[in-house]
């Protein structure tokens, strides 16, 4: 399929970055999908894919909810960033509706009506049209799920993410319908100039300039996957996406089900131990760990 959307190349740093900025970090919580634990947790043993997907289509018994998380970053000049866009309002009564007829047999969705970012932001003094820019870990069916809701921002993807979701389909995590919007869509090339090594990781850009917002390279759950590092007041925090699901997948003791490049997403997991032991003070967030979910702090 031919999406309509043209992307352009985004040219680094954004403008309105602050030297020595810090940022606030608000983790948001916009809903559940439900899954079965191997889904985060990959079996050991034969026949590891048939048994997830009997699993799939067998009755839910031991099956997890899985938190769906977006971030809202203020920085001081530039004003509101989002990470990901969570679930879109709809999901709280139509899964399908937002993530297609395959998506409604797949997913199962746990949402309360003002959980999506539409009216969790209000709460905390931000309205959707104030978003300047959206970074994108990807562009799965559960983070693209609300990139709609946002007309006026500017979207950062990993070039290599968008080239895979546009060839992409339902089978491999995309929902074209949820992306395929003529916004400003800005794609990042990790493979030129100004990309640089950042305490353990191999490629990094800093998006506005100023070390208060970076983005890093972590391919393997997609192509074109990517992580993000927040300079905090008094510490670093490290929003990893799905490029680890859980506190065990942060450690390298814990693999996911659906990976594009296994070989990739364990140097990603690599890098991103690398990095917290160079950073010991720093805060790993991952993508979808419904245990780590509720201990985070409403604010950073």
């Amino acid at each position: 399929m031919t999406l309509a959307t043209e992307p352009r190349p985004a040219q680094l740093p954004l403008p309105g970055g602050r030297e020595g900025a810090t940022v606030r970090l608000h983790p948001i919580l916009t809903g559940e999908l439900h899954a079965p634990r191997s889904y985060i947790e990959r079996p050991q043993g034969r026949l590891v894919r048939e048994r997830v997907y009997l699993k799939l289509i067998g009755p839910r018994k031991g099956w997890v909810w899985l938190p769906v998380p977006a971030f809202l970053v203020e920085h001081p000049s530039v004003g509101a960033v989002l990470i990901d866009t969570g679930l879109h309002p709809s999901c709280a009564t139509d899964v399908g509706g937002n993530m297609g007829r395959a998506g409604k047999m797949l997913y199962e969705a746990r949402m309360d009506h003002d959980q999506a970012l539409r009216f969790q932001l209000p709460r905390r003094g931000v309205e959707p049209a104030d978003v300047k820019v959206v970074v994108m870990t990807h562009l799965h069916i559960d983070h693209a799920s609300a990139v709609s809701e946002f007309p006026q921002a500017t979207f950062i993807v990993d070039r290599r993410e968008w080239t895979a979701a546009a060839k992409g389909g339902t089978l491999d995590g995309y929902h074209h319908r949820q992306f395929d919007h003529a916004f400003d869509w800005r794609t990042l090339d990790y493979g030129a100039d100004p990309v640089a090594s950042f305490s353990g990781f191999a490629q990094s850009l800093d998006l506005f300039g100023d070390g208060s917002i970076r983005l890093v390279s972590t391919p393997g759950h997609t192509p074109g996957h990517q992580s993000v590092v927040l300079r905090t007041r008094g510490r670093e925090v490290l929003v990893a996406g799905d490029a680890a699901y859980t506190e065990g997948g942060l450690r390298g003791e814990a693999m996911p089900f659906t990976m594009s490049d296994e070989h990739q997403f364990r140097r990603s997991v690599k890098e991103i131990r690398r990095y917290l032991e160079q950073t010991p003070s720093a805060l790993a967030i991952p993508g979808h760990d419904p245990e780590s979910w509720p201990r985070l702090q409403a604010v950073y």
